[in-house]
């Protein structure tokens, strides 16, 4: 009997050998243009075809050099990561050492910036270049446990031959992308690694709850900075007439008076005290305030007439909204589903119902609810620029696509049936 893709990698826990040889047949099958003997794994499959238009050597290995230990120290202490390393080494650490596991954490350029667990595999991930310091995207080492969740943005576990480039067959590992709640930018990958005897079907699905919990805290630890923050906003705000707000240094709220509450005001990238404008609120002053800005209102807002949206989707894990044309320029760099979306409406310059959106997005028209849900996040920063009954992009403005120079790049984290439709044509529209 024939095993299916899911089949191979459950059958690897009762035995390693002979799913290990599948893999390897199927490897090189698919590598020389051959018919394998089983299907990869979608995931992988997507991954492989990334690394032979990329040019990846699938024979020989390629490091890049190591980050020098005050660039690593400095990476560290910059990254949000290390508030939660005591979630990770708590959820997964003790568990990994008698497993023989490794635990790594690598920032969102794929460095690894902690790696700790079995001496014993600690030693063996050396001599594979899996080293504090190390690069490990995708586009740098192949298909692997931290640089293929960073591409996909989700949980992926890649066992022997799944890896790309051959030296790597003999690991496991499993990986899940962990992002920030106030932003939904990738902050890095947590990986669980070993050797192949290693590997358990049930890896993937503790180390994607371990990343959840490590999101969850970082949320945690949001809401009590807004906390803090309103403290200082609300005498501040009890003195003042007309409509104000007071965010934190992204534009999330805090506190409100004269208007109803707003969840998040998109602010600049880099904002300064001043006039300015920003979405949803329109013309206003900028002043710091404690850990955030006072916004107050100096006008109505802004129209959208003249405005030209640029959405962004040319980069593998990076994608972003710009409005360009307004009192002032600003860009968002946009969640996986949020990408979606302003996607399809602007391939469908028409205007899509809820139960379009939802055939398009998941082949359900039923599935309005979960729409409208996203729908109203995504109005909240480019409310002015959009209409709804049906959803569209106001017919004054002018959009701008940027999309990868191979169609199977467009959104590779993307199960939308309309997407993959797009990304398995020729051309994309």
């Amino acid at each position: 009997m024939g095993l299916s893709p899911m089949d191979v990698t459950q059958f690897a826990a009762v035995d390693t050998t002979r799913a290990a040889r599948v893999l390897s047949e199927i490897r090189s099958a698919r590598l020389a243009g051959g018919r394998a003997p089983v299907a990869p794994r979608p995931v992988i499959e997507q991954s492989w075809d990334r690394m032979l238009r990329s040019g990846v050597d699938p024979e020989h290995d390629f490091r890049a050099g190591l980050l020098s230990p005050e660039e690593v120290r400095r990476r560290r202490e910059a990254s949000p990561l290390r508030h939660v390393l005591p979630v990770l080494r708590e959820g997964l650490l003790s568990v990994a050492d008698v497993a023989h596991h490794i635990m790594v954490v690598a920032d969102d350029e794929g460095r690894v910036l902690w790696r700790e667990g079995s001496a014993r595999v600690l030693r063996r991930a050396d001599g594979l270049g899996f080293e504090v310091g190390a690069d490990w995207r995708e586009e740098i080492v192949g298909t692997n446990g931290v640089g293929t969740p960073a591409v996909t943005r989700r949980p992926v576990q890649v066992f022997a031959s799944e890896h790309f480039v051959r030296s790597q067959a003999t690991w496991t590992c499993a990986g899940a992308p962990i992002t920030d709640p106030r932003s939904g930018r990738l902050l890095g990958v947590v990986d669980v690694s070993g050797p192949l005897e290693t590997m358990h079907p049930a890896t993937l699905a503790w180390v994607d709850s371990v990343a959840k919990l490590a999101e969850a805290r970082l949320r945690e630890s949001h809401v009590r900075s807004l906390e803090r923050l309103r403290t200082v906003a609300a005498p501040v705000l009890a003195r003042l007439a007309g409509r104000a707000l007071v965010t934190d240094r992204d534009g999330w709220t805090a506190a409100v008076t004269g208007m109803p509450h707003l969840d998040r005001v998109v602010l600049p990238k880099s904002p300064a005290a001043g006039p300015r404008w920003l979405p949803g609120f329109g013309a206003c002053t900028v002043e710091p305030l404690g850990e955030g800005w006072l916004v107050r209102a100096a006008g109505d807002p802004a129209g959208q007439e003249g405005a030209r949206i640029a959405l962004d989707l040319s980069q593998p894990r990076r994608w972003s909204v710009r409005v360009l044309g307004g009192a002032e320029d600003w860009v968002r760099e946009l969640s996986p589903r949020h990408a979606e979306l302003l996607y399809l409406l602007a391939v469908h310059r028409t205007g899509r119902s809820a139960a379009e959106l939802a055939e398009d997005m998941f082949g359900d028209p039923a599935r309005t609810v979960t729409v409208r849900a996203e729908m109203s996040r995504v109005r909240r920063y480019l409310g002015a620029y959009l209409e709804h009954r049906p959803y569209r992009f106001c017919e004054d403005v002018e959009v701008e696509v940027a999309l990868p120079s191979a169609p199977g790049d467009l959104l590779p984290h993307s199960t939308a049936p309309a997407v993959v439709q797009h990304r398995g044509a020729a051309s994309v529209p």
